[in-house]
């Protein structure tokens, strides 16, 4: 499972922090000469440049110093349905430490509070980032790995009302600036991406390789291709309030424009709404024009608009 949130690069100097995360430990470095605590990890220590420096495990407890809500995701790769929660934490041991806060609302926050540390399972290679919560929440573990949820019933959704296609006066009362709820949410993930690339032969770097794409490529790292996006449309369940009935044969007619405003990163969820954009009586049938808007989950800017044209005949 590939996603483009930045992760950690665990160097010689902090791969000991890194594993013992994965191991379910904290660890810090402790100076043997001075007996004080160095965060983050390097060579010498803080406080009197020693180099004689181990690494100690600790419990991660400690108070809230400062945080932020940033209700707008600091990179598109961290939006979401909640607001990311940036903090600073004080450890007991006296270092501060930059992490996110999870489990809680923003209006139960407050600074000084006694937080302990969470783990976060962040990819199937087992890379735990650590997260911290207030000390009353009952939170030790969580995983974060990028899953969709299940799809809905086929039956699931409000009753539709069913509009016979002949009545145009009905069919006409759809439009509307006003879209549907949202569909249910796909993951795109990179061995997505990848099977998409063997299937069109489309398998430019930008959507294939993820070490270039994160050095060289605009987005930090691999994109879905938009025509990919355009396609998990059909797997999306919109909920809508109306189902046209009466007509002997249904045509995807094409697009009336498609567009492709903003990137999909591996590892985004999708979901989509749709609205009634226009109908119209024609020769060969009553066409209706649809928007479908596809959006990575938490993002106001689509990544797709189709304006899909349905003939009915």
């Amino acid at each position: 499972m590939m996603s483009n949130k930045p992760m950690p690069l665990a160097t010689p100097i902090s791969a000991p922090f890194w594993n013992g995360l994965k191991e379910g430990r904290v660890q810090l470095q402790q100076c043997n000469s001075c007996q004080q605590w160095t965060f983050y990890p390097r060579r010498h220590c803080s406080h009197c440049l020693s180099h004689d420096l181990s690494w100690k495990e600790v419990s991660g407890a400690g108070t809230l110093y400062t945080f932020t809500v940033a209700r707008i995701p600091t990179l598109p790769e961290f939006a979401g349905a909640e607001p990311q929660i940036l903090a600073v934490v004080e450890l007991e041991q006296g270092v501060r430490m930059n992490t996110t806060l999870v489990g809680l609302a923003p209006d139960d926050i407050r600074v000084g509070m006694a937080v302990k540390p969470v783990r976060a399972r962040v990819s199937e290679d087992g890379t735990v980032l650590l997260r911290y919560t207030s000390a009353d929440v009952d939170l030790v573990e969580r995983d974060e790995v990028p899953k969709a949820p299940p799809a809905p019933a086929a039956d699931a959704g409000p009753a539709r009302t069913r509009i016979d296609v002949k009545d145009i006066d009905a069919l006409k009362a759809l439009v509307s600036d006003q879209f549907s709820d949202w569909s249910n949410q796909i993951l795109v993930d990179q061995a997505l991406i990848d099977d998409f690339a063997r299937l069109s032969g489309d398998d430019y770097w930008i959507h294939t390789d993820p070490e270039r794409a994160r050095k060289e490529g605009p987005f930090g790292g691999t994109i879905a291709h938009g025509a990919l996006v355009q396609v998990l449309m059909s797997r999306m369940q919109v909920p809508l309030s109306f189902e046209v009935t009466g007509f002997t044969n249904m045509v995807n007619y094409g697009s009336e424009r498609l567009r492709f405003p903003s990137p999909v990163p591996a590892g985004s969820l999708l979901h989509s709404r749709v609205r009634v954009k226009s109908v119209e009586v024609l020769p060969r049938g009553t066409q209706m024009i649809m928007e479908f808007n596809i959006h990575v989950v938490g993002q106001d800017r689509p990544a797709v608009i189709n304006d899909l044209v349905i003939l009915y005949m």
